[in-house]
This record gives structure tokens, C-alpha cells and sequence, in this order.
């Protein structure tokens, strides 16, 4: 992988693990740092399963796969949070 394409994924997964973040109710106690890295591990997984599914590659916005990639996000986000709050 080229520089740009781990910049290009750091980037992406700060996007997904902020808009993760924003579908998870309530105040979430995990910092940013953890959420960029969920956002990077729920854009990486994210587009697998996309491209597993065959709708990576679609004509314009690939809504499906932003979608799959959000919802891993919050799934990471929420179950982070919840790890947090037994401690």
C-alpha cells in the first residue's frame, strides 16, 4: 500500500468513526483516537464486505457500502463504549 492510500484510509476512517459516533445515542466514553481507529477498521471491513456483496463499485456515490461502513462504526463504537462502562 502507497502513502496516499494509508493517508487516503486514515481520512476515510475518521469521517466513518465520527458519523459512527453521531448514530450511537447518548454520550459515548471512548476518545477520538479510539474513534478514528474503529472508523479505520469499520472502513476497511466495510468495503470487503462491499466488494464481497458486489456493490463496491456502483455508478456514483457508493451509498451502500458508506452504509455497511457507518453501521460497522457504530457497532465498534457502541460495543467500545459499553467495554468502558463495566470498568
Amino acid at each position: 500500500m502507497e502513502i496516499s492510500g494509508i493517508i487516503s484510509a486514515i481520512v476515510i476512517g475518521i469521517v466513518i468513526g465520527v458519523l459512527g459516533r453521531l448514530v450511537v445515542p447518548g454520550r459515548q466514553r471512548i476518545g477520538i483516537l479510539l474513534t478514528i481507529l474503529v472508523g479505520i477498521v469499520a472502513a476497511l471491513i466495510g468495503s470487503a464486505l462491499a466488494n464481497a456483496f458486489g456493490v463496491a463499485d456502483t455508478n456514483g456515490v457508493d451509498w451502500i457500502e458508506w452504509l455497511i461502513q457507518i453501521g460497522l462504526a457504530a457497532l465498534g463504537v457502541a460495543a467500545l463504549d459499553r467495554s468502558r462502562a463495566h470498568r
